[in-house]
């Protein structure tokens, strides 16, 4: 007959703490806590310290992995362990501290479709003393706002128009001399070689509508399989 009184349900088990180690490891911190002779313990805790390891590759690439390891193993044990770390020994403050706050940039931009980094960028332009370098600030610049704007409003804009917001912006401190260059698709299919019959269609289409010996209508003259100048009729056969 089957003993049961030694069995152990997870009802009766007390909490798991790191469910990434297994019950097993607990239990062995648990073991670790009853060890009375301190050189033991300290021996058993680095050999456990490896099978945590081994148990968890993954933390290999993870930074200090070791230093991650030993802060587990005081985790664990609820912060009763007495042995000595090579690493200072967390308390439960310091792990379950929240971070502190990030401090947002309340900064809005003047320009919603050029953004806030671009006024990072004239910044720093306007703050270049090398005349090369700040020229080259403001043709990439120049660049960078023809192409949000071309993205913003679905068109382009002439060159003139980003020279005078340019200059709105820096107060007439930044110019650019070379003319950018963006590459726009628009989504409207232009029509004009076909309203003006142009070469594309004449190229594309041309050749198939006129009469002549490389007329492959097969309702012309000369090429026809039949042999005759009229339609070809065919005749069903059963």
């Amino acid at each position: 007959m089957l003993n049961t009184e030694n069995m152990e349900y997870n009802t009766t088990r007390n909490h798991l703490i790191m469910r990434e180690y297994g019950r097993h490891i607990q239990k062995m911190v648990e073991y670790l806590l009853t060890l009375e002779d301190k050189e033991i313990r300290q021996r058993n805790a680095r050999a456990l310290i490896e099978l945590m390891g081994f148990l968890n590759p993954h933390l290999k690439n993870v930074d200090d992995f070791r230093h991650k390891l030993w802060d587990h193993l005081f985790l664990i044990s609820d912060f009763k362990l007495d042995v000595e770390s090579p690493y200072p020994i967390p308390t439960r403050e310091t792990l379950k501290a929240r971070p502190e706050r990030l401090p947002y940039p309340k900064k809005y931009p003047k320009h919603n479709h050029l953004g806030k980094n671009i006024e990072v960028v004239i910044d720093k332009a306007l703050s270049e003393q090398n005349p090369e370098k700040r020229q080259g600030f403001a043709n990439a610049i120049a660049y960078y706002m023809k192409l949000a704007y071309s993205n913003w409003h679905k068109e382009l804009v002439h060159d003139d128009n980003i020279q005078s917001e340019l200059s709105s912006i820096t107060d007439g401190q930044l110019e650019f001399n070379n003319r950018p260059f963006v590459k726009h698709r628009t989504d409207n299919i232009d029509r004009d070689d076909y309203r003006s019959g142009g070469s594309n269609y004449r190229k594309n289409f041309g050749q198939r509508s006129g009469g002549g010996s490389n007329n492959r209508n097969r309702g012309g003259g000369g090429n026809n399989r039949n042999g005759s100048g009229g339609n070809r009729n065919h005749k069903k056969r059963f």
